[in-house]
């Protein structure tokens, strides 16, 4: 049974193809976070009938091919099903919160290639759309491995979320360089573990907050490496991955005026508190 049609939310959009996958957003939430994803699956056009058939129980507001073409799912003032089992800030309904892109890619289980020019051209056009119409704050664009660290990798570190920031689009600061030095690993514990957790739930993600370094920790550190730090994604806390999320959260704005004021200080080749 085929749905009726409806009108898109930007003239960016090349096609509407309805996807019955939606429903209202919990308490009429309006929309403020941007989520991106990558398809997953090896052939575009077989990824956006999933996203359109009743038997995936998924979907996503817009889809963006390779070759810039965007098509428009699901309207903005609905609620798509595109982020599962997710959490960022508190909140744990991302679906009714977000607009949810999808971008075509096979991903890492097929290859991964990286995402041509023209596709993120046509992604940042649309994101700038949805943050000028809807004025969602940079660092509430994301991605879907920030919300769902154990589950998920997308769109993944070879996506150029520097590129987007430098047109208007999401959060970022230039990674910390890699050197030699300290590091902690799954099964550490203490004083500079409990801080770094910290500091990545100030950000938005979920983790524990005892200073054990566990798998849920991991996962957190490897999905913040993913999308802020991607020449080395290996889930460990090293200088550059602390050292960058320290200045992300320096670098945000007034409101955002909370600060851990126990900032770990890698200098010297030792670990000391500052």
């Amino acid at each position: 049974m085929s749905l009726p049609s409806f009108n898109p939310d930007t003239s960016l959009v090349a096609d509407v193809v309805p996807s019955p996958n939606r429903s209202e957003r919990v308490n009429d939430r309006i929309p403020d976070m941007i989520l991106l994803h990558y398809t997953g699956m090896p052939e575009p056009q077989g990824a956006l009938d999933w996203l359109c058939s009743l038997e995936s129980k998924v979907s996503a507001h817009y889809v963006v091919f390779e070759n810039g073409r965007i098509v428009q799912c699901v309207p903005e003032n609905l609620r798509a099903w595109h982020a599962g089992e997710s959490f960022w800030a508190n909140d744990t309904d991302i679906n009714s919160c977000s607009i949810g892109i999808e971008i075509a890619n096979p991903g890492h289980d097929d290859g991964y290639p990286d995402f041509p020019s023209r596709q993120i051209a046509a992604v940042t056009a649309l994101c700038r759309s949805i943050i000028n119409r809807r004025q969602i704050p940079p660092e509430r664009v994301l991605a879907h491995s920030d919300v769902a660290p154990a589950r998920k990798k997308d769109p993944g570190e070879k996506f150029p979320w520097r590129i987007l920031h430098g047109s208007g689009v999401g959060y970022w600061v230039e990674p910390v360089p890699i050197v030699p030095g300290p590091d902690f690993v799954m099964g550490d514990s203490g004083e500079v573990i409990a801080s770094f957790q910290h500091l990545l739930a100030e950000y938005g993600y979920r983790v524990p907050l005892e200073g054990e370094f566990d798998e849920t920790t991991r996962d957190a550190v490897t999905a913040f490496q993913r999308h802020f730090r991607p020449a080395r994604v290996d889930g460990v806390v090293d200088s550059s991955t602390l050292m960058t999320l320290q200045a992300l959260l320096d670098s945000r704005p007034p409101e955002h005026a909370a600060r851990n004021q126990g900032a770990v200080d890698f200098s010297g080749g030792f670990l000391q508190r500052s």
